[in-house]
């Protein structure tokens, strides 16, 4: 069990779990998301919940006490939403494990380089049928680089629609392909200059301006355009004046406001009384004619012989 690289099976769980969720008809979220978590944590420190100062190996044991709950989840992502879409450039960290109280903390042997070559390789990351890329070159300020604009990304989405069932279709003999580019990783390390101040090139964000989704949220919740300063030109160009025009008259409806005063006067009685009228003309016909109505009734109602 100890030849297994159990930490890039992980990682590839949640890779193909994270890919699972992004279907719109997918409600929830499976695999690793410890993993997950602790790097939202590291990395932006305005998500960090409060109380979660002390660390210790391996890393991400420093938040596993963090429960949050379900309650008020439409707001709550909305907010987040919303925060994510103000960050600046300080809100967030590359390389939050550089620091030394966090290297006095970590295992002496994953610190040893030939652990450390797998973090810079573009390989495959298998568990039994799923097979998933590590794209580092898309991320590699997280490794003191600087991010040039990516090559296009990889196309598995055959390998997407594979999974654990069905037989031994994850042997290495069904996946071989896939299996050499891990046997033969440390072919496949990245090389580029450490610099002091990682982060994207220009290039990266013209390119990222051009292809990449700018916000998240909803417009109307982006600003509040009360809070925008009247433009420099626009108190220029003086108060205005409204130009001299003939003034027409307003031609209101008051029809029903005049017909409401009118209830309960003199002139409303007046004006209804041939209605009153006719509503007891109608009720001496339908007298008559119930009464007329209900001999018919009887005679037909009587018992036959």
């Amino acid at each position: 069990m100890g030849g297994y690289s159990w930490g890039s099976a992980a990682l590839a769980w949640l890779y193909r779990c994270m890919c699972r969720v992004a279907n719109r008809h997918v409600v929830k979220l499976a695999g690793p998301l410890q993993l997950l978590q602790s790097w939202i944590f590291w990395r932006f420190p305005g998500f960090r919940p409060a109380g979660y100062d002390a660390f210790s190996w391996p890393l991400a044991s420093r938040w596993s006490g963090y429960n949050l709950g379900i309650s008020k989840k439409g707001p709550r992502v909305q907010m987040a939403r919303l925060r994510i879409d103000l960050l600046q450039a300080r809100d967030f960290i590359w390389m939050p494990y550089s620091t030394p109280d966090v290297l006095q903390v970590v295992h002496p042997e994953v610190l040893e380089p030939r652990h450390m070559m797998l973090w810079w390789c573009v390989t495959s990351l298998i568990y039994f049928a799923v097979v998933e890329w590590h794209q580092v070159d898309r991320v590699l300020p997280q490794f003191s680089g600087v991010q040039p604009p990516p090559h296009p990304a990889l196309n598995i989405d055959f390998l997407m629609s594979m999974d654990e069932r069905g037989g031994d279709r994850w042997l290495p003999s069904h996946l071989q392909h896939w299996h050499l580019h891990w046997e033969t990783r440390a072919d496949h390390v990245l090389r580029f200059d450490v610099v002091d101040d990682p982060g994207p090139s220009h290039e990266f964000l013209a390119w990222w301006h051009q292809h990449g989704k700018r916000f998240l949220s909803r417009e109307l919740y982006l600003g509040d355009p009360r809070g925008i300063p009247i433009p420099v030109e626009g108190t220029q160009r003086g108060a205005g004046r409204v130009p001299d025009m003939d003034r027409v008259d307003d031609v209101p409806d008051r029809r029903r406001v005049e017909r409401r005063a009118r209830v309960g006067t003199r002139r409303s009685q007046r004006d209804w009384r041939w209605l009153d009228q006719a509503m007891e003309e109608g009720d001496e016909a339908g007298r008559d004619g119930g009464r007329r109505r209900g001999g018919r009734g009887r005679r037909r109602g009587a018992a036959p012989r």
